[in-house]
């Protein structure tokens, strides 16, 4: 089985982690190491014949469209990120759907074609923004993959399926595919990339998927160019929030190439069709009763 392979194409500067520590307004004059380091990236697939979705911000495909043809063309699945890193909460259903259309216009200009498939910013589609869910459908998303099925401080839908799933909307039905977590004595957690990929040895990330294949599902994993990009500039960011971003960027694709040796990877739109579960035992939920 081919798995979901996903990278969320943003810069350093423009984490969660970093909102105290770089304001926004300085973000016009910081060079974009993204665009390196996701050719990087780009180099790696295409030694091991795999492929992914990119969801791209939007600020970054306007200083940077000459990346987002190179990943098109070198078959990867282009995706929608939203345009510059705001999470859901922060947008509200208006002003989501014209973050939405700021960007799909962006890359269409790029690409020559839409995007259908959706990651928020740091997982932000919530038991409180489940209302991005009938924005999505209703602009013609086909996948959405930012319902993270654990309990964690800033995000996430305990919940929620860890295995792809409909939901159904009053504008319309789009897949759910979540990333991978692993359940260890009645308890899932997260394994499926970013810094959990980082922190967790890679034997916990391949056991998700293997348990995921045993269920008849592909797993989805992910991370982003900042992660391997050990040299970026350093921020002063307090303890916690310095941990999760710095922790094991060295790591991280030395810890890549082992699951593309391993594993084959392919875009979520392909992982899902190849998957017989999805027309066999798909569940299917209403988006207003999705946490429960």
């Amino acid at each position: 089985m081919k798995h979901a392979l996903s990278v969320d194409v943003e810069d350093w500067f423009q984490v969660l982690n970093m909102r105290d520590a770089v304001a926004r307004e300085r973000w016009p004059d910081l060079p974009l190491r993204c665009v390196d380091a996701t050719r990087r990236l780009l180099d790696v697939l295409a030694r091991h014949e795999a492929r992914a979705t990119f969801f791209f911000l939007g600020w970054i495909a306007e200083r940077a469209p000459e990346l987002v043809a190179d990943v098109a063309r070198a078959g990867h699945e282009i995706g929608s990120h939203g345009y510059d890193h705001r999470v859901l909460g922060e947008l509200g259903p208006e002003g989501f759907a014209t973050d939405l259309e700021r960007t799909e216009s962006i890359l269409r200009g790029i690409t020559g074609s839409r995007p259908e498939v959706f990651r928020a910013c740091t997982w932000s589609i919530t038991g409180r923004t489940l209302w991005a869910l009938p924005v999505l459908a209703g602009r013609g998303y086909r996948i959405d993959s930012s319902v993270f099925p654990v309990l964690h401080p800033e995000y996430g839908i305990r919940a929620a399926p860890a295995v792809p799933y409909r939901i159904t909307t009053p504008s319309g039905t789009l897949a759910e595919f979540p990333p991978l977590t692993l359940r260890v004595l009645g308890r899932r957690l997260a394994v499926g990339g970013g810094g959990y990929l980082r922190l967790f040895p890679v034997r916990l990330l391949e056991a998700g998927l293997l348990q995921m294949e045993r269920a008849g599902w592909p797993g989805c994993v992910y991370l982003h160019p900042w992660e391997v990009d050990p040299q970026q500039p350093r921020q002063r960011l307090g303890f916690l929030r310095g941990f999760r971003h710095y922790v094991n960027l060295h790591r991280t694709l030395p810890k890549l190439e082992v699951l593309l040796r391993r594993h084959a990877f392919t875009t979520l739109s392909e992982a899902l069709a190849q998957s017989p579960s999805w027309t066999a035992k798909c569940a299917e939920f209403s988006w207003n009763g999705l946490s429960g």
